[in-house]
């Protein structure tokens, strides 16, 4: 069992920044990539940036320049810093990470609750 736990979300002016982070514990033998992704209500799902154990990044041209993903493999912890915020990047912010508990297991994809994003105009 796992569970990533994300904090960091808020209320931010347009043109201001914040940092999220997302914590992942329990019985973990080793993570994968770990991701943010964004869901405005009545819209899809979509993926803001992915960062792999080494460190490669991919990021959806929206926030290209903007966000910056990284993590800390000794804490299971990844990070997205969030600068020059737009109203249009107000959303719910899901971290999830690709987590095996044992040296044999596969891969399994984990999620977190969500936090919550507004940047006001």
């Amino acid at each position: 069992q796992v569970q990533l736990v994300e904090s960091g979300g808020g209320l931010v002016q347009a043109g201001g920044s914040l940092r999220l982070s997302c914590a992942a514990s329990g019985n973990i033998y080793s993570i994968n990539a770990m991701g943010w992704y964004r869901q405005a209500p009545g819209k899809q799902r979509e993926l803001v940036a992915i960062i792999t154990y080494g460190g490669s990044t991919n990021y959806a041209d929206s926030v290209l320049g903007r966000f910056t993903i990284s993590r800390d493999n000794a804490k299971n912890t990844v990070y997205l810093q969030m600068s020059s915020l737009k109203p249009e990047d107000t959303d719910v912010y899901y971290c999830n990470a690709d987590i095996r508990y044992c040296g044999w297991c596969n891969y399994r994809t984990n999620w977190g609750q969500g936090t919550q994003v507004t940047v006001s105009s």
